[in-house]
């Protein structure tokens, strides 16, 4: 059961940002194990048997991130994350391009929410394909996330829009090749006992009913087949 971070996860995660080196990290590894690794697979397995529960027929896994960087990726940067973060999503080779619930928790405060880290644009074009043909239920989904004030969509968008969206309602996802909908705070006591576990499944159940739109998108017909 997780029971929150501490005040050591706080300074391992500072510590490492400042000290991004294999000694520095071997010496403190077993702090890394018990109060950031360890917690945050507590968490995540919170998390995961609650989208679970609620949708049992999806074939979900839950994943807990490296604190190792891709070697082939350093770019003049240390060997370790100063972060990690937990992911509730369907198996895949490509994780990268299926929708996926995440928390991630760094020195400067944490974040969580859904979305695609790099969706295709085939993906993408589906997406825009089903709202041209039943605007509707995006219709619906964005009059949701406008009446709340947890989460915010976030997009990466292309310079001009894809196709004309058939109002301004949907236009944000004619532009967009990637997105997040996600709430980003500052480290904030919650983290510190169990409430953050009641924060992020009010969350995620909130964010359910746009991940039952986005994880059936692959089976959608290409549209560049008219």
């Amino acid at each position: 059961m997780f029971n929150g971070f501490t005040d050591a996860t706080v300074d391992f995660m500072w510590g490492i940002r400042f000290n991004n080196e294999k000694t520095w990290f071997e010496a403190n590894k077993e702090t890394y194990l018990t109060e950031f690794y360890r917690p945050m697979q507590d968490l995540g397995g919170e998390l995961y048997d609650f989208i679970r529960d609620k949708r049992p027929d999806y074939n979900l896994v839950c994943k807990v991130s490296r604190i190792y960087r891709d070697a082939r990726r350093l770019h003049g940067r240390g060997p370790y994350k100063d972060s990690l973060w937990v992911s509730v999503r369907e198996p895949a080779d490509q994780w990268t391009a299926k929708p996926t619930f995440w928390f991630e928790l760094s020195p400067d405060g944490w974040v969580y929410g859904l979305g695609y880290y790099m969706p295709k644009p085939l993906t993408m074009a589906k997406l825009r394909s089903r709202i041209d043909r039943d605007p509707k239920p995006m219709e619906a989904l964005m009059k949701r996330l406008a009446g709340q004030e947890e989460f915010q969509l976030e997009t990466m968008d292309y310079k001009k829009p894809r196709s004309a969206a058939p109002n301004p309602l949907v236009a944000p996802w004619y532009q967009a090749k990637s997105f997040s909908i996600c709430h980003e705070d500052k480290l904030t006591e919650e983290l510190f006992s169990r409430q953050i576990v009641e924060r992020l499944q009010t969350g995620f159940g909130f964010l359910l009913p746009f991940y039952d739109y986005f994880v059936t998108l692959d089976g959608d017909r290409d549209p560049r087949e008219g």
